[in-house]
């Protein structure tokens, strides 16, 4: 195998394909990107058996050249070494030469390395997918959506299901809903579906993150594929497989309330900063625990109490207060990665006494939804 390729095309298809190969496989091949030239250009694969990204590098696109093939063929390197070999070559070409025993020569400029390859035939197949159901959904979308869900996925494997977000649909309508049983992010979008299919499958946070880095912020949709046990993301010359979680996501649609008992509408960004200085003192405290009160002619108050540290209370003007006096306490991170979460200056917030979960919306938006448990103290 021979070839020469623009420098920054190699490097921005390695840093993708990294983002799936782990340093810690049972395989050790795993452990290397598969290169493949051919006439239409390179093809790199990573994979850590949960998560394999493919990324194509066209020989010729729009006219521009980037890869001059001189010989087809593969070989898989060791990822660790190549990528960083890569990143520091001098020159903006780059020959990538495999000889006898799958020695590799990588040249730029006058520098010239050699690394030990592995035979690409010992690489695992990337999965086959049968693309008979295949919805499309704007890239930007997809990574609002992703953003404003995977933060509330669970960081604990005692219930591996909920490090996942679950993805529904029916009906032409997307539903992505993330809890850690303490919170639950929901955020729900229509779309393109060509055929009216249904939908439920659970995908690891950790695979919606990394895609997530991979992406452009564009408009261009990207088509998504729902197997049994795999979801295949294909965008332009790339394509993102991931495992999905086996076992039944929770039925949440009966922890969100129906009915309220005192509603509060704010502005957004007062409301976040308020927590953020309430949470100074809280933090050392084990669970970063911040009180809302609410007081007369549309006040709320904010507060937090550390015994051994000292206390805050601010005051802050809401736009409007409706329905029962109330005093509720709550995690500081957790409203505030609902509040990032959300869009829009104003928010409501509507709570159905201490003790219950309480719900975060934007206004006049009701395709995004943030629910959080109150904590008890006593």
């Amino acid at each position: 195998m021979k070839f020469i390729i623009q420098r920054d095309k190699l490097v921005q298809g390695v840093q993708d394909v990294m983002k799936a190969v782990s340093s810690r496989t049972t395989i050790p091949i795993l452990t290397g990107i598969k290169i493949v030239a051919h006439t239409e250009g390179v093809t790199l694969t990573g994979s850590d058996s949960d998560i394999s990204i493919e990324s194509f590098i066209p020989a010729e696109e729009d006219g521009k050249e980037f890869v001059e093939i001189v010989q087809a063929g593969s070989v898989v390197l060791t990822a660790k070494f190549f990528s960083e070999i890569v990143k520091k070559l001098p020159m903006e070409i780059v020959e990538i030469e495999v000889g006898n025993h799958h020695s590799t020569i990588i040249r730029s400029g006058k520098a010239e390395f050699s690394l030990n390859g592995l035979d690409a035939e010992e690489y695992p197949l990337l999965p086959q997918i049968e693309e008979d159901n295949i919805f499309k959904i704007p890239t930007d979308l997809l990574k609002a959506m992703i953003r404003q869900t995977v933060f509330a996925v669970s960081t604990s494997e005692t219930r591996p299901i909920l490090t996942g977000v679950n993805w529904k649909l029916e009906n032409g309508e997307l539903i992505c809903i993330a809890t850690d049983s303490h919170r639950l992010a929901l955020r729900k979008a229509m779309i393109n579906s060509e055929n009216q299919s249904y939908y439920n499958a659970v995908i690891p946070g950790k695979s919606l993150s990394e895609l997530s880095k991979i992406l452009d912020d564009t408009s261009e949709p990207i088509e998504i594929v729902i197997t049994e046990n795999q979801v295949l993301f294909k965008a332009k010359n790339l394509l993102f497989f991931s495992r999905l979680l086996d076992g039944n996501y929770p039925d949440t649609s009966r922890l969100i309330p129906s009915d309220s008992k005192t509603n509060l509408t704010l502005n957004s960004k007062e409301f976040l900063q308020a927590i953020d200085r309430a949470s100074l003192l809280a933090k050392e405290a084990r669970n970063n625990v911040v009180k809302l009160s609410t007081l007369t002619d549309g006040m709320i108050e904010v507060s937090s109490n550390s015994p051994e540290i000292g206390k805050v209370s601010e005051e802050i003007q809401a736009e409007e207060v409706v329905g029962e006096e109330l005093k509720i306490s709550f995690s500081a991170k957790y409203v505030m990665d609902a509040l990032k979460a959300l869009e829009g200056t104003e928010i409501h917030v509507n709570f159905t006494g201490a003790m219950r979960p309480f719900v975060i919306r934007t206004k006049d938006d009701d395709s995004m939804l943030q629910l959080i448990l109150p904590v008890r103290t006593y």
